[in-house]
């Protein structure tokens, strides 16, 4: 389990591909745990499995083991994700090639749809590099709950 309170959690994960198993259920305790809107797990999820597999995939050169953080946190108008990393300096929202949507679905190149979907369904999504860590965050806007007559 994540360390933090109720509206925000940390979670340390090695960099292996099946910790996304984890993180995938974390997410989903955190956002019943604060009684926001479920759909908001598959986002973030979504978003999630692609930058966390590129990191695993292609962030390191050593082969060792490396740790990504992962902070989740809300306060009732949004909900914020960051992602940190200590693998290779790499801006997925400047460095990953834009993906040709104009090729019918059978003849597009296989991958590039990942960073597309993520700035697609995230209100805010920006990188840093601060030292030798890459920072992503992730932001979605929760819609204001219905007025009670």
């Amino acid at each position: 389990m994540g360390e933090g309170n109720e509206n925000r959690v940390e979670l340390v994960l090695v960099n292996d591909l099946a910790e996304l198993e984890r993180l995938a259920a974390e997410v989903e305790a955190f956002i019943e745990r604060n009684d926001l809107p479920p759909g908001l797990a598959f986002t973030f999820n979504l978003c999630f499995d692609e930058l966390i597999t590129n990191t695993v995939s292609y962030g390191y050169k050593d082969g060792g083991p490396h740790d990504i953080h992962v902070r989740l946190s809300t306060d009732g108008t949004e909900m914020r994700a960051e992602v940190e990393d200590d693998g290779e300096a790499f801006n997925p929202f400047e460095e990953a090639p834009p993906p040709d949507l104009s090729d019918d679905i059978d003849e597009r190149r296989v991958g590039g749809l990942g960073v597309f979907l993520v700035r697609k369904t995230m209100d805010h999504a920006a990188y840093r590099r601060n030292g030798n860590r890459n920072l992503v965050v992730l932001a979605k806007t929760l819609a204001p709950m219905a007025e009670l007559p």
